[in-house]
């Protein structure tokens, strides 16, 4: 017996040693462009994307240069502005038609869902020049409202990850509701939004990304008014005037990451268990 199972645990071992090692592997692709960019911060200018990947000198004062460089704090305000106040909005509004859609059966309810699939999936560079002519006769370019208050008539992906998360909450808990006297917001709010914060973090968070990540609605809408820029429309315009200043540009995107590394790391287990469930039933 133990000739038999010393092959078999030798194999047990060989097979754990391989399976870790690539997934070390995967593990070092993802880190090594951060680890780069985050010594490259700590260089001198001179070093920069020189053969030498490890800095010679740590430069720890680019990290307050950089503050003093540009004004990253105004420009971490304005992305904080949008995206808080573009995933409030959103999720104000998404809820709500996400939950129509879900379990309020009405006439064209197929067909304003399938509308929904298709504003989806429409390209954001289709509608930019009507839309833009829109808030400029309402005098809101230069400033990021023409990208916050859209968000009050809802979102098209946050609608339909919201609908198909809502989808897998049994109907028995909302019927058990009504039968004890409740409305229907009474339903949506004490019932379904508490059973669905999985996914309600889920498309709050995607939202968020978004928002803090744009770049495009920034550069069609802010850029003429520098004191409206968030952080990725700076971070791009900075690297464009100052391309050759290599410390301060991967000191300023090791900043930019710092905001939602952190929220991804407190609420990675709701955010991954709301895009588990969503589409379990259709």
């Amino acid at each position: 017996m133990t000739v038999v199972a010393a092959p078999r645990s030798r194999r047990r071992v060989l097979a754990w040693i391989g399976e870790h090692a690539i997934l070390v592997a995967i593990g070092v692709l993802f880190i090594a462009p951060i680890a780069f960019v985050f010594l490259t911060s700590l260089m001198s200018n001179k070093q920069a994307l020189t053969a030498s990947l490890i800095p010679t000198t740590w430069h720890w004062e680019n990290y307050v240069r950089v503050f003093q460089t540009v004004p990253l704090g105004q420009w971490f305000g304005n992305s904080a502005l949008y995206a808080v106040l573009a995933t409030g909005f959103m999720l104000v509004s998404s809820v709500p038609a996400a939950y129509a859609l879900a379990r309020i059966r009405f006439r064209g309810s197929g067909v304003l869902f399938l509308c929904i699939i298709v504003a989806m999936l429409l390209p954001p560079q289709v509608t930019a020049i009507p839309i833009y002519v829109m808030w400029s006769q309402l005098h809101l370019t230069g400033t990021l409202w023409p990208l916050i208050l859209p968000n009050l008539l809802g979102d098209a992906f946050s609608i339909f990850l919201l609908r198909q998360f809502f989808l897998t909450i049994p109907k028995e808990y909302a019927d058990a509701a009504r039968i004890d006297g409740c409305s229907e917001w009474a339903v949506l709010l004490r019932v379904i939004v508490p059973m669905a914060r999985p996914g309600i973090a889920a498309a709050g968070l995607f939202m968020f990304f978004n928002s803090w990540n744009d770049y495009y609605g920034p550069l069609l809408y802010t850029s003429e008014n520098p004191a409206a820029w968030p952080v990725a429309y700076g971070l791009a315009s900075f690297r464009s005037v100052h391309g050759t200043d290599w410390s301060i540009t991967m000191t300023m995107t090791i900043l930019v990451l710092v905001p939602v590394v952190i929220i991804f790391f407190f609420a990675q287990k709701i955010f991954v268990e709301g895009i588990t469930l969503t589409g379990v039933k259709g």
